[in-house]
């Protein structure tokens, strides 16, 4: 999974993060702490952890992924992450 798709209100900048949607790698979302759930009215799941945006881009950063992109949209803050394909198959870090 080279792309991964971070976001969390601006109200909420120390948690919780939106780190996953529900065809996430299941690995990465327990790295990451996230628990998956269904939002009321949403049809989708998605995966949220209690971390903070910054713990959850550092954590993605020490595996290899890179921010090529953020953005604000409403009271929203999205960063996009990719992991070249020559890292994408090493094991995560044990936590």
């Amino acid at each position: 999974m080279p792309y991964v798709l971070v976001s969390t209100q601006i109200r909420l900048e120390c948690g919780p993060t939106i780190v996953g949607d529900t065809t996430s790698d299941p690995q990465l979302m327990q790295y990451l702490n996230a628990e998956k759930s269904t939002p009321i009215g949403n049809k989708f799941d998605e995966w949220k952890t209690e971390d903070s945006p910054r713990v959850v881009l550092d954590k993605l950063e020490a595996i290899g992924y890179v921010v090529i992109a953020m953005t604000g949209v409403g009271q929203t803050c999205c960063w996009t992450l990719h992991k070249s394909n020559s890292t994408s198959s090493q094991p995560l870090p044990l936590i």
